[in-house]
């Protein structure tokens, strides 16, 4: 027995039935409390009321309670590196009241709340609610999400309760290190409290599941005063039990509040009070029961003035040049609690300071600019459309050569463009008439070649010219009857040398001589005179599908220091039509560099220095502007030179 808890008898104390009477009516006040609803978060209501005349409410909500009657449950929650998605942290037990879970600072991770049978309260299934309130589990939660500008704190899930069902606190983890503080209260049984002094919060409930994030006590083995019995069970004579005590811990004082606007926090301090009496006594009297220490409520002072929230300046507009830098500014007022919720308002609000710029001048260097450095070449073809082609270079501010993309690519100069020769005209060309008849005797032919070409220099024969006015490849001719008569005679043709698209085949040619109806094999050479029959020729069995055919290449487009040179690719059909089904992978090349070899530079006799401090320009890197080209005209055309060889090399 601590003091002040002496046991007294009948005989020897007659105040006896006076503290029987408070104890049974504490009793009664514990079993069938008069409360007001549930406070908020540590916002106990001290100061007398309607419902609790000349007392005050303790933690629990309880008329001139010493906060016995319920259990606060906190902590804060230090998580390390996690894997990315969601992590159970804390699980929050049925009947759960005034729960508070934040995040003590701002972090890209978010909290999530579901209930034991993994329905989703706020944030589930990779689906990010908007702040707001759900109703859930019995109660109404409220969710809140941190200003993206201004504000320094995390998230936010507050409740009422008490709930109905069993919560689980989840991270979505995408950022290291969360810190989330969890409160929440639970309400004990109050004929416990009645008969036990040692009755502690973490004999209450199941306590919650730690996952190994924070260091919590040691409860799953705490027995109480009453012989290992469960907290939550009911004596069954209470009234044999020990007294209540004669003293408790009472919210008595408050300090000041701890802004000087908006909404703070004060402390709620207690003090020991005889319970008969409500007077109070030194501590050491309650000395017996766990001081509930400093307890904070919130407290409203002046409305904190509007002020001119300022963001961070975007990139330049432009990288390079003049351009412009912009941010966001927003008019803004601290309405929420202990000064670190803030709300956007009417910018007139803030009309008593000047508002910050929204926009500035800015540039990061100046900006480089395109330089045309040859005149076009020749077109790659004598007649029809070609390509031509000249050197476009990005010179910066020092004039010296870099990288395209340090120039506006929209203005670039073209470099490669097509160029038009004219129609390619084609005629027909044939050869002279053969001197020897095809016959030596009778009837023969004598014969000549004809072939569709264009009127320019060039190999390659067309289709184009008119079938109808070609010429003829064959004139009659007749040398007589025949006596003695020299032939050549054929065999059948043996098989094609391809199974598909064209192909060769041959036959047997030998030499006879018909004479009185007798024919007679001589030598090739007794019918060298007469035309020999081929002994080959083009098969076509079946179709082989498209084919790439090619042109022969165009002439080079520079004569040195490497250029190129073209050819046309069609893919074409056995009837020679336009086909998209040849293989992409074998398509032959249609452009391909030529003439890389140095060109050996132009000696100007003319070219000359002017003056002797032409070193000087060179080091200056002048020779990009013309007049420097000209007076130091030896100096910059070898400095020229020099770095047409090293970016050939």
């Amino acid at each position: 027995m601590t003091r002040g808890m002496q046991k007294p008898t009948w005989s020897r104390q007659p105040w006896r039935p006076i503290q029987r009477f408070y104890q049974m009516t504490l009793l009664l006040s514990l079993l069938f409390p008069t409360t007001k609803p549930v406070p908020w978060f540590n916002d106990f209501s001290n100061s007398p009321g309607e419902d609790c005349p000349g007392f005050q409410m303790d933690i629990c909500g309880v008329c001139a309670g010493d906060g016995s009657s319920c259990e606060l449950f906190s902590g804060t929650l230090f998580l390390s590196v996690l894997s990315v998605g969601y992590h159970k942290i804390l699980d929050i037990p049925i009947g759960a009241q005034r729960i508070k879970l934040q995040e003590t600072q701002k972090t890209r991770n978010y909290l999530a709340l579901r209930t034991a049978t993994g329905k989703s309260v706020i944030n589930g299934d990779w689906v990010i609610d908007r702040p707001g309130q759900v109703y859930s589990a019995g109660t109404e939660f409220t969710y809140k999400r941190p200003n993206e500008i201004s504000s320094r704190t995390g998230e936010s899930i507050t409740a009422p309760g008490p709930t109905n069902q069993e919560l689980h606190l989840f991270v979505l983890y995408q950022q290291p290190s969360p810190t989330v503080y969890y409160e929440y209260i639970l309400p004990r049984d109050p004929t416990i409290i009645a008969h036990s002094d040692t009755y502690s919060d973490s004999s209450v409930f199941p306590h919650v599941e730690s996952h190994g994030l924070f260091a919590g006590r040691d409860i799953s083995n705490t027995k109480n005063s009453m012989g290992g019995l469960h907290p939550n069970h009911v004596p069954l004579d209470p009234m044999t039990s020990e007294p209540l005590p004669l003293y408790s811990w009472v919210a008595m004082t408050k300090t000041p509040c701890s802004v000087t606007c908006g909404t703070g926090i004060r402390q709620v301090l207690f003090s020991c009070i005889e319970r008969a009496t409500q007077t109070t006594v030194s501590g050491d009297l309650c000395s017996h029961t766990h001081h509930p220490g400093p307890q904070g409520e919130d407290c409203q002072s002046l409305p904190c003035p509007a002020f001119w929230d300022v963001g961070e300046w975007s990139e330049c507009s432009k990288t390079c040049g003049p351009g412009f830098q912009y941010r966001q500014v927003i008019c803004r007022q601290t309405r929420g609690h202990h000064v670190n919720s803030t709300i956007t308002v009417a910018t007139s609000l803030c009309d008593n300071t000047e508002m910050p710029e929204t926009t500035t001048m800015c540039q990061l260097k100046i900006c480089s600019e395109w330089q045309i450095r040859s005149e076009w070449t020749e077109c790659s073809v004598p007649c029809g459309v070609g390509q031509r082609s000249r050197e476009v270079v990005c010179m910066d501010n020092l004039g010296d050569v870099v990288t395209d993309e340090e120039c506006n690519m929209a203005l670039r100069p073209q470099d490669l463009q097509n160029c038009d020769k004219g129609v390619c005209a084609s005629s027909w060309f044939f050869s002279l008439w053969s001197d020897r008849c095809s016959a030596d005797c009778a009837e023969g032919s004598r014969s000549r070649s004809v072939v569709c070409m264009m009127s320019q220099n060039n190999s390659l024969p067309l289709d184009n010219c008119n079938d109808k006015e070609k010429p003829d490849e064959l004139m009659p001719c007749d040398l007589g009857p025949c006596t003695d008569q020299l032939e050549w005679y054929t065999g059948p043709w043996g098989q094609c040398s391809s199974e598909c698209g064209n192909g060769t085949q041959s036959r047997g040619v030998v030499c006879i001589l018909q004479s009185n109806g007798q024919l007679e094999v001589n030598s090739d050479d007794t019918c060298s005179h007469l035309s020999r029959p081929a002994n080959t020729q083009t098969c076509h069995l079946k179709s082989c599908g498209a084919q790439w055919y090619m042109t022969a290449w165009s002439s080079c487009s520079r004569s040195c220091e490497g250029g190129f040179r073209v050819r046309e690719v069609r893919c074409l059909r056995d009837d020679q039509t336009i086909s998209n089904d040849c293989d992409l992978a074998h398509e032959p090349a249609r452009k391909e560099e030529c003439n890389t070899h140095t060109c050996m530079p132009h000696i100007d006799e003319s070219c000359k220095d002017m003056y002797y401090n032409c070193v000087v320009v060179v080091q200056a890197r002048l020779c990009v502007y013309s007049y420097y080209r000209t007076t130091c005209c030896a100096s910059c055309s070898r400095v020229i030179h020099r770095d047409t060889l090293s970016r050939i090399r």
